[in-house]
């Protein structure tokens, strides 16, 4: 039972040696096949002796002697002599017995170089990490069929400058290939060399769209629907942001200086676009950024550039409503007469903390402020979802002004479209005509990037095909970089994500 593995041999003898035990085998004495012209021979010419290492027993090395015959070929013409080999059991040039080499290849193909050496030494297999590496690019990698639904994504070899590009089959999730770039050039000589791709799963790459209708013109594309929903959550949080004059319920709106320069910088802006002064000239004039003048181009009023106070917790809000209490009892009441009270029910904190949290007017205000990025995670969350103190607070600020009634019906209208089924084309050129129509200005932005690629986004809200599955890699990929330390390069790293 503890040599299985040697079952084709015949064991003549068990060593112990201390740290390793030896195994003294030979092959059976029968004919053996001439690996050129399969002729049976059982002449002997000589004997040899190769010595093997073989999976550890009792966490110790085991070390295999066998000896091995050479052969004399009966045909005349064919080759002299020949050595035999053990199917299953060894194989030609190698140190290693078979399934030694598989334990070596399971553990290399999970942990790649240092990491499976040093596992490897603790099970007394040892073996350096380039031998584990050549161990790991000696498996062979079965090319998959050309799939019918072709999930294309990216992933970052080194964030913000190499990317890459993984292929994987969209309704099976298994991996096609890895390109070394996102370029739309190698994307399209892919295509080209694979045909037979009908459906693409892809984000909103225009490198990707691209190279898609180049090589493949009568593909349909389909954008994937979490990169729909992620890009409206980012431009519902800049329209909540922009409005958060309307909606901000705690705190005093910012009066001061910063206030005045927002009012005054607003003035000059939209004193120079009523001239008809081009965005970029404006900016020139005004020597400020083209961003903050499209920035204040888009507020109809100077209010609308203002941002609801952003607090952290404190030590003070659990006796917020004792404060608030004894400020409305006797006004003038002293903070130091507060802190001695509060200090007496248990707070932990300091008297700078507490002056500061009153001069801010987090006391008097109907509860504690929320931030843009809060309320616009209550306006995507579906209203199931919500409970009850938080259905109440998201309909009182959302009916603050009527662009947040709007901004607000828009999400679930856009939610609902995300439910791929027939018709829903129809509903996203309805739903784009009602954005249209709105006062929402980053809205627009979104509808228009929409409509840029019309017929992509038409697919992925009337089919079942997503790139989820593409996403579900990349996360594997990270993986597999941090377990390298990103000193692996692409051939590598190409050659783990495929084996994957």
């Amino acid at each position: 039972m503890v040599f299985g593995g040697l079952a084709p041999l015949v064991v003549e003898k068990v060593e112990d040696a201390g740290d390793r035990i030896v195994v003294r085998a030979s092959t059976p004495l029968v004919a053996v096949a001439c690996p050129d012209c399969g002729v049976l021979t059982a002449q002997v010419h000589s004997l040899h002796q190769r010595t093997v290492g073989d999976a550890p027993v009792d966490a110790r090395r085991v070390q295999v002697v066998v000896r091995v015959r050479r052969l004399v070929c009966p045909t005349r013409g064919c080759r002299r002599t020949f050595r035999e080999q053990v199917p299953g059991v060894l194989h030609r040039y190698q140190r290693r017995t078979v399934r030694l080499q598989a334990l070596v290849e399971g553990v290399a193909r999970e942990l790649a170089g240092r990491g499976a050496a040093r596992l490897l030494s603790a099970l007394a297999v040892p073996a350096s990490r380039h031998s584990t590496l050549r161990a790991l690019l000696r498996i062979p990698v079965v090319a998959p069929p050309v799939p019918r639904v072709l999930g294309v994504d990216d992933f970052a070899l080194r964030r913000r400058s190499r990317y890459a590009t993984v292929l994987i089959d969209a309704q099976t999730c298994q991996r096609v290939d890895v390109l070394p770039d996102r370029n739309a050039d190698t994307l399209e000589a892919w295509l080209r060399q694979h045909p037979g791709v009908e459906v693409v799963c892809r984000d909103r790459s225009g490198a990707y769209a691209e190279a898609v209708r180049r090589a493949l013109p009568d593909a349909i594309q389909v954008a994937d629907r979490w990169h729909l929903w992620h890009g409206l959550g980012e431009t519902v949080r800049r329209e909540v942001a922009a409005h958060s004059s309307c909606w901000a319920k705690a705190g005093r709106m910012q009066d001061g200086p910063r206030a005045a320069s927002t009012r005054e910088r607003w003035q000059q802006i939209h004193a120079q676009l009523k001239q008809n002064v081009g965005l970029l000239e404006c900016a020139r004039r005004l020597n400020v950024s083209l961003n903050t003048v499209k920035r204040y181009a888009r507020a109809s009023e100077p209010e609308r550039l203002q941002r609801a106070p952003q607090y952290r917790p404190t030590l003070v809000d659990p006796y917020r409503d004792h404060l608030r209490r004894r400020r409305e009892q006797d006004p003038a009441v002293g903070n130091l007469q507060l802190f001695r009270e509060i200090k007496a029910l248990g707070y932990p904190g300091s008297m700078n903390l507490l002056v500061r949290y009153i001069t801010q007017g987090r006391v008097e205000g109907d509860r504690p402020p929320m931030s843009p990025r809060r309320l616009a995670s209550l306006v995507l969350t579906h209203p199931e979802n919500l409970t009850e103190a938080q259905r109440e607070r998201h309909h009182e600020l959302t009916t603050a002004c009527p662009e947040m009634i709007d901004l607000t019906g828009l999400v679930g209208s856009f939610a609902a479209l995300l439910q791929p089924s027939a018709g829903n084309d129809a509903r996203l050129d309805a739903w784009i005509a009602a954005v249209r129509a709105t006062e929402l200005p980053h809205l627009h932005t979104f509808a228009r990037g929409l409509e840029l690629d019309l017929e992509a986004v038409q697919a992925a809200v009337t089919m079942p095909y997503h790139n989820g599955g593409t996403e579900g890699v990349n996360t594997k990929t990270k993986r597999i970089m941090r377990q390298m330390h990103g000193r692996a390069g692409f051939t590598l790293l190409r050659h783990r994500v495929l084996l994957n």
